[in-house]
């Protein structure tokens, strides 16, 4: 019996749960545990780690998993690397649902840098006011860089005194956001540089598009590296892989991750 474990917190992983619903294909949704209150899926859900590979091995036999579908950020390497030690030691097939990384288009400034570490060295010695579109785990990268004045943007509103940045301001949203909304941010902030990571997409896209047109420059944060695994961008594409058991022939000329 087809039991679907799927590794969410994605806009994509939230339409492939409802697609999974709606065709009542059983299914156990996996979230990270990093908000307080995530998105209620229509599946049954899980938060929290698993223990590393050998937690999720035990857990993707215990509950007789057949497929694994890695729809994680694309930032989240660990889970994905993970993932797939896992689906290699219990012989489980994985497939992950991985959007395109954004590409610069006319107009853009963007500076690509392979880290946050680069990203906090890219910005200007000279006082700046920063949008840190990078969630808040990686921001002591930018502890040292305390010339700038910062602007966040959570969904859970962090405890007092537990952020490494000492001129901050935090607003609190879930996405997606219209490039109107983050265009009437950034103005209403006076932010001069945006940092972000390079995650693809729609939802998160608008930061980008009010950049472009206030002309600020973005410091692009490139994707860690993956292993090697089948993936794909389309939901339609998970599903006919878990109901025949292959990609269908368009899909499978689809690259792996580098």
């Amino acid at each position: 019996m087809t039991h679907v474990l799927l590794l969410g917190g994605t806009s994509g992983a939230s339409q492939l749960a409802q697609a999974l619903h709606q065709a009542r294909i059983p299914a156990v949704f996996s979230y990270a545990g990093a908000t307080l209150a995530p998105v209620a899926q229509p599946l049954p859900t899980r938060c929290g780690g698993f223990g590393g590979v050998p937690g999720l091995v035990q857990f993707i036999r215990s509950q007789g998993i057949t497929h694994v579908v890695d729809a994680t950020h694309p930032f989240a390497a660990q889970m994905s690397r993970n993932a797939c030690a896992a689906c290699d030691a219990t012989g489980v097939p994985l497939l992950a649902l991985e959007r395109a990384p954004w590409q610069a288009e006319a107009g853009d400034r963007w500076l690509d840098v392979p880290d946050m570490a680069a990203a906090a060295q890219a910005l200007p010695e000279d006082p700046a006011r920063v949008f840190l579109a990078i969630g808040r785990k990686q921001l002591d990268a930018f502890a040292g860089r305390h010339q700038h004045h910062y602007l966040l943007r959570l969904v859970d509103a962090p405890q007092p005194g537990s952020l490494p940045l000492a001129d901050t301001t935090v607003v609190l949203g879930r996405g997606p956001f219209s490039a109107a909304h983050d265009q009437a941010l950034l103005q209403a902030h006076g932010i001069t540089w945006l940092v972000a990571k390079n995650a693809g997409g729609e939802a998160t896209r608008g930061k980008l598009l009010a950049a472009r047109a206030l002309g600020l420059p973005v410091v692009m944060v490139q994707r860690p590296p993956l292993p090697q695994r089948p993936r794909t961008e389309e939901v339609g594409t998970v599903l006919h892989w878990i109901t025949h058991g292959v990609l269908p022939e368009a899909a499978g000329k689809v690259p792996s991750s580098p």
